[in-house]
């Protein structure tokens, strides 16, 4: 919270990066934000950034200060709040007063994993952040009274949106778990008096469970939003029982915040059967292919497009992935209906993406790396539907002639590459050939079918 808004009162761009990335993954975004300065744990998780950081360092050019957080050496982030006191300078005023941003300018950007294999930065302004944040605490009756409990990364907007900006904006309080464990989110839930949480699916269940098994009550949680995929109907019921709490499901994205949610007094059955309504400021519609196309009739699926003043300022570097026509209509690159009422209910996805857990894996990014294996000939990385996270990865493989290509070949693998161990595939199955069109593009449709039905 203190950098973000150190950051904003100096005109500088934040880029909160997740703690799971690695080499790989930190070369390519430090480079492609063109990063001065990085502030990181010296540990977390038993991890060493500031080693990892340091070794990386030479080959980026542009970045010039790492601040390490619990360290001790003069980059440390202790040693630098003991120095001199740099707004005691005597053009300090001047200085800042010169580099003020204005509300439309880029305060902050996000990567997100994309169709092209590598990440894009979701850039955003103190503007599209809060015609987002406004209209979402209001839906949800959120004031200066609340607690907010925020268990996801400040690196996915989740955490950054609603953990962080949400309550400076309603004044309330909040209290960060860094680490997610159950069995002490209800001791923090009880301990401050959360009353209000995001997160996604795996989160709803543990917590549920955790209470119904040790029958320890959280009577202060009034509300539990749950977005990142669908939430299962007996997990509603389940949890509406166990935990006393409502409910709420949400669909949103980096490049828009929350986009769609139900309404407190909704039937608890909007809550598995949909998505929500669409936030005041946001605009849907679902066509058959283009924005130009005519809206489909009530519960047709199509392509889900949108047009809000929440809506992001382009990817970096990456304009012409923005995906915004000339209307201000953003392609989604999911499939959805809209029913009578106006209640979305995502459908799929036409992006090549899969949500484990709320946490987006690079299709294509793995793809690639696993064709650059000497034993792999063909290869596609499917969903296939889990119970808790939603959505699993599956490797489909086939092997060069003569080759073989098994599970722990694949892993480490991956891991010499430098692969976030979230990303690896933790199912792998073998074929002799692949579903393919006459052209030759492999039908990941029928690899999922296969999947699901056990024929892989």
């Amino acid at each position: 919270t203190v950098t973000y808004l150190a950051c904003s009162r100096i005109g500088a761009v934040i880029n909160p990066l997740m703690h799971i990335f690695r080499e790989r993954e930190l070369n390519f975004m430090l480079k492609h934000g063109e990063a001065k300065v990085i502030i990181a744990p010296k540990t977390f998780r038993g991890f060493d950034f500031e080693q990892m950081i340091t070794a990386i360092q030479p080959g980026l050019p542009h970045l010039q200060h790492v601040v390490v957080i619990d360290g001790h050496g003069p980059n440390s982030f202790e040693a630098l709040l003991s120095g001199p006191t740099w707004e005691n300078e005597s053009d300090a005023a001047s200085i800042l007063s010169a580099h003020r941003p204005g509300p439309d300018d880029i305060t902050q950007f996000i990567y997100t994993s994309g169709t092209t294999g590598e990440p894009k930065g979701v850039m955003h302004s103190a503007n599209t952040v809060m015609a987002n944040i406004i209209p979402y605490a209001k839906r949800l009756q959120l004031d200066a009274e609340d607690v907010v409990l925020m268990a996801s990364p400040m690196a996915h907007q989740t955490g950054f949106m609603y953990g962080l900006m949400m309550p400076i904006m309603l004044q309330a309080s909040a209290v960060l778990q860094d680490i997610w464990e159950p069995k002490k989110a209800v001791e923090v839930i009880n301990a401050e008096k959360a009353s209000f949480t995001m997160a996604s699916t795996p989160f709803l269940t543990d917590l549920t469970r955790v209470v119904t098994e040790n029958k320890t009550p959280v009577p202060s949680l009034k509300t539990f939003l749950c977005a990142g995929a669908p939430i299962p109907g007996p997990l509603v019921e389940q949890a509406r029982a166990s935990l006393g709490t409502k409910i709420v499901s949400a669909w949103g994205m980096s490049e828009n915040g929350a986009v769609t949610l139900i309404r407190l007094n909704d039937p608890d059955e909007r809550a598995f059967n949909t998505d929500g309504l669409p936030l005041p400021g946001v605009e849907l519609k679902v066509v058959e292919a283009d924005a130009s196309d005519p809206a489909l009739p009530a519960g047709t699926q199509g392509k889900l497009y949108l047009r809000a003043c929440s809506n992001f300022g382009g990817y970096l570097k990456r304009q012409h992935l923005n995906g915004t026509d000339a209307e201000g209509w953003f392609d989604t690159g999911d499939l959805a209906r809209i029913d009578e009422q106006g209640y979305v209910r995502i459908t799929g996805r036409s992006k090549d993406v899969i949500i484990r857990g709320g946490e987006n894996i690079p299709v294509v990014e793995i793809e690639s790396l696993l064709y650059k294996h000497p034993a792999v000939a063909l290869v596609a990385i499917v969903a296939y539907p889990d119970e808790r996270l939603g959505e699993r990865a599956c490797a489909v493989v086939v092997p060069k002639p003569g080759q073989t290509f098994d599970m722990p070949t694949m892993v480490a693998y991956l891991k010499e590459q430098k692969v976030a161990i979230q990303y690896i595939p933790e199912r792998l199955e073998v074929r002799q050939s692949m579903p393919s069109t006459p052209s030759g593009k492999i039908q990941k449709f029928k690899l999922r079918e296969d999947l699901r039905d056990g024929a892989a």
